[in-house]
């Protein structure tokens, strides 16, 4: 088993470090393989099919149907979903549980699986000469391509619209944003009046905040992936056997970290409008 591990880790070193001296690391965009109905088809995009199409049939190939004795399998994925839910369900509150964790899990296992997809052997290894000499590779991780995790974050955000505004209901929506937050019961009146317009420019810059997530959440993803690609070219370009393999188990665990803090965030947005005593509606 370990000459097996040892070769994949040897052959992965040894053509990563032919890309690198070939194209100088890795690119910071995706490459346009071919087009399809006019639209570009990349190698980013390529991966995310393959990738999605053999987490799909990999499920349904160890779970199958499940069943009310769970098997290995079924257990393996009722103890993940067990464990996202008792962390989640407390963010976002037992209301927008059911609609919201839908989104959450799979943002999760969607971003855990394609941030591990460049360590699998092939995925930035092998592909072809294009007309100017350069390799472009087949595949690509689709986290280490910012449309997509920007295309995530703008999903995410799109879906924390909708659950607020069912949820919390849009007088309670605008009310968090713009309102007057004093106890009208236990501020005078005068300073409760002067508070207003406070509270309506804090709510301004709410909103350039909100309008800011998609950014922060998508360069957060991309720049981590993309980085740690650079890093593992790099060493591989460097010192090809041994030295390499500690550096993909390093990957192993910023990619659980990145998934989570993807999932955490998108929770903490929806949270922050839906989980509220029945006082504060």
């Amino acid at each position: 088993m370990y000459k097996l591990f040892a070769t994949i880790f040897f052959s992965l070193g040894f053509s990563s470090a032919l890309c690198a001296a070939e194209g100088g690391g890795v690119s910071p965009s995706p490459y346009v393989l071919t087009e399809v109905f006019g639209l570009p088809l990349t190698n980013s995009i390529v991966t995310t099919w393959v990738i999605s199409l053999l987490l799909i049939v990999c499920i349904r190939l160890l779970v199958g149907s499940p069943k009310l004795i769970p098997g290995k399998w079924q257990a393996v994925l009722e103890s993940l979903i067990e464990g996202l839910k008792g962390l989640l369900e407390p963010i976002v509150g037992k209301k927008a549980f059911a609609m919201t964790f839908p989104l959450l899990i799979g943002l999760f296992v969607f971003i855990l699986i394609h941030n591990w997809s460049g360590l699998l052997p092939g995925v930035g290894v092998f592909g072809f000469y294009d007309a100017t000499g350069h390799l472009k590779y087949w595949m690509r991780p689709a986290n280490a391509d910012f449309n997509a995790t920007l295309g995530m974050a703008l999903v995410a955000m799109l879906a924390w619209l909708i659950i607020s505004l069912r949820v919390a209901g849009p007088k309670f929506f605008v009310w968090e944003l713009f309102g007057n937050k004093a106890d009208k019961k236990e501020t005078p009146a005068l300073i409760y009046v002067m508070l207003a317009p406070i509270f309506m420019m804090v709510g301004v810059i709410e909103i350039i905040s909100i309008c800011f997530r998609p950014v922060s959440l998508s360069f957060r993803l991309f720049g981590n992936v993309f980085g740690g690609e650079n890093l593992l070219t790099s060493m591989t370009g460097m010192v090809p056997y041994l030295v390499p393999i500690p550096f993909y188990f390093y990957e192993v665990l910023v990619g659980v970290i990145q998934a989570l803090i993807f999932t955490l965030l998108v929770a903490i947005y929806i949270g922050l409008m839906t989980n509220h005593d029945e006082e504060a509606h």
